[in-house]
């Protein structure tokens, strides 16, 4: 599930055309709010008359509608051709189930054996618009929350013996269902006590944490009460549309609001992308030029454990609270404070937590906007090379200024040409074009920012669902700058950066460094139900839909795979677990016919000797030590799957840990020639976050094989291109007759 909380998160492009058939094209995906239904009116008995629970809930007339166009749209419209059948449905059903219990602690197995009579029954439910059964499930899981809750606040009454070396089993995703109550109660018994244990830990008493946890458990057994009808088909939608491909997603009238506010910039906040992820809101990214961003107190993976208003009000936890909830609390008028108390990226659950506060604003245009900066660092020679960076945080477009004819509106590529002349004018030896992070924007900014770097010619095909491939290309003959380029990616550059990188790369006018990039090669179109149905009441909501998907101009797609660094720094993160090739059912990779272009110098000559002197560096390089340790150190926490609930174990451990990441930061900090933190002074989770470009370990590794390049590159006549770049322009030609291409 994801949200945000006030700021950004998507940008949309807007092809030709007008009134209710254009459609928005949407270049960064979120995951919207899970949600399902289903069921086969009156041909299947429901589970329980007693399991139905207070206040019954029922599909609406709406919900029968939207549920007909949802399924007829992605029928028609769909990039892929999905078949409604037995395999697709059981798909639908374990998704739902997913979804609504995704650690397995409140369904037992003999509920998910009788809900299975339902497993291959879904693909005719939903294509006939029946949604009974999916209520029915979700009875089953409401009952099931109450009586988790009530047990849970139980527990709190009894006594903990934190002196017993037990281990508890905190990842249940692959976890055998409970075989009966008594497994689940005991599954509840350790999970209370481990609640406890955490807030103990985390600096509480014993008492206090309990009060915490009273609290908790019993906005837990009001929100059973309070699922109303729009939860039930929000969650069931989003089973069916996710068993489909990552970014096709059901948005209900609610969160249809909610992303409009994300697409418009229009609602004050603190600029941050949230999701949920089991009990917690997690930080997915960190919107450039919003508050957060601004602060440097707040990094994508931190997890929001409680919230309060102004600068002194009530902590309010909100672990285990529904993220759109959590999200109307964080957001709130321009001006206005709000504090969050938060679990550090990395930290286990019980390590200390650390609050932050923001004044709540808009996200400022120029905050986002692309910005330069020089780092020096020095040849073989002994001499200083000077490194231009421009930094890129999204690709963005101020339509609205451009449509009313201001000249001076902007853009991605306006302030990036802008840039480059100043650094051209400073005398700087290379460029590097940071696109980390850079999460899309602007399909027609990453093709005008490509073609600020080469002549006319392609820059990315986009293949419908009926096959046809169309190409964008750079229509603009002039070049901005010539000279040697480098593009730094990471696994969080996405779409439109990954058009970018992609471009350059296979023109042979720059090298990418870095890891592979999230992979998000997909087009998504924001379609609204409302609109098409005729005579329905009140509003359906929308539906977000793959339509396309892009290709490189050599005919590789960026989908999946995303684009391989031509030189891979390293990182303790493991690439298949990243992006798009983490999700089970992401759209594969696939590959057209290139276009046609030309090829640039030939740059992959120099690989073997820019990867030789890369790896002698890192070899000695303490911050490259620092980032795998602390990578390493990050990723053991994340992938324990149990946790002892002995506290003086418990406490050894967060001591060792605490203790090693100290020992770590204090040796990153020295060879910087920085002193190290004191004892029991704050500590940063991330030792090279909010700093200068100086000391950004990526970075300044980039700028050194960027200054051997460019020493390569002057002292081979044959790499010298236009106004002394290293790009070769004007080599061989790609694919077909490049005289069919007046570009070319």
């Amino acid at each position: 599930m994801q949200s945000d909380a006030g700021m950004q998160s998507l940008q949309t492009v807007t092809p030709g055309g007008s009134g209710p058939t254009r459609r928005r094209y949407l270049l960064t995906g979120a995951l919207a709010l899970v949600a399902l239904a289903l069921s086969p009116a009156g041909a299947v008995a429901p589970l329980s008359q007693a399991q139905a629970g207070p206040a019954a809930l029922a599909p609406t007339a709406s919900q029968v509608k939207a549920t007909s166009l949802i399924t007829r749209i992605i029928d028609k419209q769909h990039y892929l051709n999905v078949s409604l059948d037995d395999a697709f449905s059981s798909r639908v059903f374990e998704r739902y189930l997913e979804n609504l219990d995704p650690n397995r602690s409140y369904f037992l197995a003999e509920d998910v054996a009788r809900m299975s009579r339902y497993r291959d029954k879904l693909d005719d439910a939903l294509r006939q618009a029946r949604l009974d059964a999916a209520y029915q499930i979700f009875a089953v899981y409401r009952a099931r929350l109450g009586e988790r809750a009530r047990q849970a606040l139980a527990l709190l009454d009894g006594p903990f013996d934190f002196t017993r070396d037990e281990d508890f089993r905190i990842d249940r995703k692959n976890a055998p269902w409970p075989r009966d109550r008594k497994e689940l109660d005991e599954v509840w018994r350790q999970r209370v006590k481990n609640d406890v244990l955490n807030l103990m830990l985390a600096g509480r008493t014993q008492k206090e944490a309990e009060r915490t946890l009273r609290r908790r458990y019993e906005a837990l057994a009001r929100r059973a009460e309070q699922f109303n009808a729009e939860d039930v088909f929000q969650i069931f939608m989003n089973a069916y549309a996710g068993s489909i491909e990552p970014h096709t997603a059901y948005l209900s009238p609610r969160n249809s609001e909610n992303f409009q506010i994300q697409l418009s910039l229009s609602l004050e906040g603190i600029g941050a992308a949230l999701q949920g992820e089991d009990e917690y809101t997690v930080v997915q990214r960190v919107i450039p030029g919003g508050p957060a961003s601004l602060s440097g107190q707040l990094q994508a993976q931190d997890r929001v454990t409680a919230v309060g208003q102004g600068p002194d009000g009530l902590l309010v936890d909100v672990v285990g609270w529904r993220l759109d909830d959590v999200v109307e609390l964080i957001r709130g008028p321009k001006g206005s404070t709000v504090r969050l108390e938060v679990l550090p990226k990395g930290a286990p659950d019980g390590g200390p937590r650390k609050i932050v506060t923001f004044t709540r604003d808009r996200v400022r245009l120029e905050e986002q906007a692309a910005k330069r900066s020089v780092i020096e660092v020095f040849g073989l020679d002994g001499a200083p090379r000077r490194i231009g960076v421009v930094n890129i945080p999204t690709f963005y477009l101020d339509a609205a200024a451009r449509a009313r004819g201001e000249t001076d509106y902007r853009s991605t590529a306006r302030d990036v040409a802008r840039l480059l002349a100043e650094l051209e004018r400073e005398g700087v030896d290379g460029v590097v074009l940071d696109l980390r992070g850079d999460g899309g924007g602007a399909l027609s900014e990453a093709v005008e920012l490509s073609g600020l770097f080469i002549p006319t010619g392609p820059v990315v095909q986009i293949r419908d669902a009926t096959g046809k491939v169309q190409v964008l290309e750079d229509g603009d003959d002039t070049v901005a700058y010539a000279g040697p380029l480098m593009v730094l990616v990471d696994r969080e550059s996405a779409s439109a950066s990954e058009i970018v990188a992609a471009a350059l790369q296979d023109y042979g006018r720059a090298l990418v460094v870095g890891e592979p990039t999230f992979g998000k090669g997909t087009v998504q179109s924001l379609i609204d139900l409302s609109r098409l149905a005729r005579g329905a009441a009140g509003d359906l909501g929308q539906l977000k839909a793959t339509v396309a998907q892009f290709f490189r101009i050599n005919g590789s797609s960026t989908q999946h795979r995303g684009v391989v660094p031509d030189l891979t720094l390293p990182t303790a993160s493991d690439p298949s677990t990243d992006g798009e090739r983490s999700f089970d059912n992401a759209i594969p990779w696939a590959k057209v016919e290139a276009a046609r272009y030309r090829v640039g110098g030939d740059l992959l000559s120099l690989l073997p000797t820019l990867r030789a002197r890369h790896q002698l560096r890192v070899g000695v390089d303490p911050g490259f030590r620092w980032l795998l340790e602390e990578g390493a150190a990050q990723l053991a926490v994340s992938n324990r799957s149990t946790t002892s609930l002995a506290e003086n174990r418990r406490r050894a451990e967060r001591e060792a840990e605490r203790r090693a990441r100290y020992e770590r930061e204090s040796q990153f900090r020295l060879a910087r020639g920085l002193a190290p933190r004191k004892e029991g002074e704050e500590e940063e989770t991330d030792a090279s976050a909010a700093k200068s470009p100086e000391e950004d370990v990526w970075l300044i590794e980039t700028a050194h094989i960027l200054a051997d390049m460019v020493d390569l590159v002057r002292s081979s006549p044959r790499l010298r291109t236009v106004g002394g770049g290293a790009g070769g322009l004007a080599a061989a030609c790609v694919s077909g007759p490049c005289a069919d291409n007046p570009g070319l």
